[in-house]
């Protein structure tokens, strides 16, 4: 088993030093996943930024040691997929507590933001009584499930009016919403994608029963590395995202309003009429 570790090790070295200028990811999905290590009092703090290509393709684009999810941390791998040849994507989407967004902000600043509604959930839900949660959850739920921008809007006052004596939890949502429906901006199809981290989320719950079973990694590198080899293994099995054909109109700077590509309006001006009209004549 140590060989075996040792080669996953210099496996995950050689990769995430790889060049990235020949592969472009339209979307991120960042995330920072704990995980115990057997001989160590820290729990090691895995970075994992995953990406759809244009072709609506998922990859994992990541996988590196933080400390804590700190922005500093979270930086220093940012440069370091910038500095490989890596253009920034189009949205990143993450769960607001993390040091990411600071980080985001300074290497790839173009970058739009989307928070994650399953964390931004069970935030608001940590915020309220216990015996409100089920309402709490079918109004934050018509928030995100709105068909419109505007539709999203409404449900919140409605949230914010109905929970006003709680406004720690209210302002969770209230204070956030810019980063929060960011992805009205974007294609409708897409929206079920870029509403949550689930690629990382549902993918971590199977590398953390491999780590339970295993009572965890001895080391900190080993414990990154088993991390980056059950994550790679998984790539096989992630579903491309729907209307992939869009992606590719994102990342060529489409227009979309409420999920609606816009078409390019193409204005003639007086001026240029009143010639082609009278060219038309000349000829």
């Amino acid at each position: 088993m140590n060989r075996l570790t040792e080669a996953w090790q210099a496996e995950h070295s050689e990769w995430s030093d790889r060049d990235l200028s020949g592969v472009d990811y339209v979307y991120w999905w960042v995330d920072g996943v704990h995980f115990n290590i057997r001989l160590e009092d820290d729990r090691l703090c895995c970075l994992v930024v995953v990406g759809a290509r244009p072709d609506g393709t998922k990859e994992l684009i990541a996988v590196a040691d933080g400390y804590r999810e700190s922005t500093d941390s979270w930086a220093d791998l940012l440069r370091s997929l910038r500095d490989r040849g890596l253009a920034a994507p189009v949205v990143a989407v993450g769960d607001g507590a993390l040091g990411f967004w600071a980080a985001l902000r300074d290497v790839f600043p173009a970058t739009r933001e989307q928070r994650c509604w399953v964390h931004k959930t069970a935030n608001v839900l940590d915020a309220l009584p216990k015996r409100l949660h089920p309402q709490a959850k079918t109004a934050i739920a018509s928030i995100y499930g709105a068909e419109t921008r505007t539709g999203a809007l409404i449900a919140a006052k409605s949230f914010a009016d109905a929970f006003a004596q709680f406004p720690k939890a209210t302002a969770k949502i209230t204070g956030e919403l810019d980063v929060l429906l960011a992805f009205y901006d974007f294609p409708a199809e897409h929206w079920i994608h870029l509403r949550t981290t689930n690629p990382i989320e549902s993918t971590f719950s199977t590398v953390r029963l491999r780590t339970k079973v295993t009572r965890g990694a001895g080391s900190r590198k080993a414990g990154l590395a088993m991390a980056y080899k059950l994550l790679d293994a998984a790539q096989d099995r992630w579903r491309r995202l729907n209307g992939h054909e869009l992606v590719a109109l994102v990342r060529a700077g489409a227009t979309f309003i409420d999920g609606k590509l816009q078409e390019r309006k193409v204005t003639t001006t007086k001026k240029a009429k009143k010639t082609s009209d009278t060219g038309s004549v000349a000829a």
